[in-house]
């Protein structure tokens, strides 16, 4: 993803938070976010409400309360890179 059109802004896919998940939502002209995760997604806890799940695409909503979370393909091997949008936040 490195000299993508859509890294102008200054993030990329090591950003952290809302940063990371704006730049995945919108990476690739927005081609990217409901693309799978290799390997069936990651198994993760809901970084607002603590409900656990599973993110099947870069970009996805807790089934609990809709906080949004993501990750960037090259760090999608571990469930400890996936990023939170922030309380509130909705795409």
């Amino acid at each position: 993803m490195g000299n993508c059109g859509s890294c102008g802004s200054g993030a990329g896919p090591y950003a952290e938070g809302r940063e990371l998940v704006e730049f995945v939502y919108h990476a690739h002209g927005g081609a990217l976010r409901e693309r799978p995760i290799p390997g069936g997604g990651l198994t993760t806890s809901c970084q607002g409400c603590g409900a656990a799940f599973v993110l099947t695409t870069f970009v996805g909503l807790c089934p609990s309360c809709e906080g949004v979370h993501a990750v960037s393909p090259p760090r999608s091997a571990d469930p400890a890179n996936i990023q939170f949008a922030g309380a509130g936040y909705q795409l």
